[in-house]
């Protein structure tokens, strides 16, 4: 099989074999008949691509993909699951590492992204001690888009 079709491939044998399951309607399945198992698909289909064709790419993306499917099917389906902003700020970071491990970029924003995540979601059972944070994370909560505008005057002026 060609490269270039093998990510159509993927994509088409997982969406097919999603729709062929939720035909059949087999019980223990059918928390996953859902868009959720949609976005699930597709980030695996982007990371197998990525991993077999040796092009790495998609690793970033499939692994976003992925985990915020993932995320948001724990979000609707199960009551333990965290349902918090910064599980995203940690799907990004694990996406960085992720990357970094196959091409070695990435490393810093990935681990700063994970530690911050980790901050924002355990922030609520901090001692008393770490009473700076909070007014520090208020800050981060409401202008956190200049964060976003920084980054990509970054991004911009590094090309």
């Amino acid at each position: 099989m060609k490269k270039t079709n093998s990510l159509l491939a993927y994509l088409l044998i997982g969406i097919g074999i999603y729709f062929l399951l939720r035909e059949m309607k087999i019980p223990i399945l059918t928390n996953f008949y859902s868009w959720q198992t949609l976005l699930i698909i597709i980030g695996l289909a982007l990371l197998i691509h990525s991993y077999t064709s040796k092009t790495y790419q998609n690793l970033f993306v499939g692994t976003i993909v992925l985990g915020l499917g993932i995320h948001l099917h724990g979000v609707q389906h199960y009551s333990f699951w965290i349902d918090h902003w910064g599980v995203i700020l940690l799907i990004i970071g694990i996406a960085f590492i992720v990357r970094y491990a196959k091409t070695k970029k990435g490393l810093l924003p990935g681990l700063l992204l994970i530690l911050l995540a980790v901050l924002f979601i355990f922030s609520i059972n901090l001692p008393a001690y770490f009473d700076w944070i909070y007014s520090i994370i208020d800050l981060l909560e409401r202008f956190w888009p200049i964060v976003l505008i920084v980054i990509g005057f970054y991004l911009m002026k590094k090309q």
